[in-house]
């Protein structure tokens, strides 16, 4: 476990979290920390175990073994007295077609045993605000489109105080600007103190949107830590611009470096990448030192950028598959 996540109050834990289908391991044996407050980026590739793990933590589907505990209570034993506590929205939402927005909030509303109905009609609009949906609150949920669905979803997950909201992909089906109102939602959520769990598998999502990340892969996982943390275990890059590139391709390989040349057409700068290490580490030449020694052996230096490990990198490093990277 992370350091950073070791000496914080933790939201939802897990130890050897494991769930069997027959001869066939869905998840095995994870211990997952998300930090209390915290927007939590939960990432693999389909079929990693994501899903199953949530359904876990929600009391949806049994673990085969293991442990789980939400809000400091241990599941499923203490469902009734947390589940009141949290908002999710698993594996799509589901409605009543022929009816409206509202009436579908409502009907959910009113199952709820903690709900009061005196303010009933207050709470629905207030959700129906938050997600953008109000313009549509009297539209039957069949003429919704898919994206609108996803925000109907997640104002259902929000029509009571939720002190930490689990989200299974919330921004599927949705276009670049309900994308960025769901962005928004989650940030002010999150400064609210509500911790949030986000399943996803778009990366410029989760990068613009998590504090913290764990990745999955074939049902075990594989990392987790801060954004940063993550980021920082991948390899930095310098990038030079350069009319010298055979000079500067041997002033390199004398610092211990191994660049590789790119677009050096005639009369045109050389482009030359090559890796520093893991995190910029002691053993790495310091950027400073790299562009002293270039210029002290003549090289003319047009341009010199260090670059960290993108996330996309990094997971594709952890899992050996490709992510979405937009939607």
């Amino acid at each position: 476990m992370s350091p950073a996540i070791a000496s914080v109050e933790l939201a939802i834990e897990t130890h050897g979290l494991t769930k069997q289908f027959g001869r066939q391991i869905a998840v095995a044996g994870i211990d997952l920390a998300v930090p209390t407050g915290s927007v939590f980026g939960f990432l693999g590739p389909n079929g990693s175990g994501k899903t199953t793990t949530i359904r876990m933590m929600l009391g949806l589907a049994s673990a085969t073994s293991g442990e789980i505990s939400l809000l400091g209570r241990a599941m499923p034993g203490s469902f009734r007295a947390v589940l009141p506590r949290v908002g999710a929205l698993v594996e799509g939402p589901a409605f009543y077609p022929f009816l409206s927005g509202t009436a579908n909030l409502r009907r959910l509303d009113t199952a709820d045993p903690g709900a009061l109905s005196a303010t009933r009609g207050a709470r629905v609009q207030q959700a129906l605000e938050r997600v953008g949906l109000t313009h549509a609150a009297g539209k039957k949920v069949h003429a919704y489109s898919l994206g609108m669905k996803q925000r109907l979803g997640i104002a259902n997950a929000l029509l009571m105080p939720r002190e930490l909201l689990v989200l299974d992909e919330p921004t599927n089906g949705l276009d670049p600007q309900g994308t960025r109102e769901v962005r928004s939602l989650v940030r002010s959520l999150a400064a609210e103190g509500t911790t949030v769990f986000v399943s996803s598998h778009l990366l410029a999502e989760v990068e613009q949107m998590c504090s913290h990340v764990a990745v999955m892969r074939a049902g075990t996982l594989v990392a987790q830590g801060t954004l940063d943390e993550l980021r920082g275990a991948g390899e930095a890059h310098a990038r030079l611009d350069t009319p010298d590139p055979a000079a500067a391709t041997q002033v390199l390989e004398r610092l211990g470096l191994t660049p590789v040349t790119a677009g050096a057409a005639a009369g045109a700068p050389g482009h030359l990448s090559a890796v520093l290490s893991a995190a910029l580490t002691a053993a790495a030449p310091a950027p400073e030192d790299i562009v002293a020694a270039l210029v002290t052996a003549g090289v003319r230096v047009r341009g010199f950028t260090v670059v960290g490990a993108s996330l996309e990198e990094r997971f594709v490093a952890l899992t050996g598959e490709g992510f979405d990277v937009a939607q």
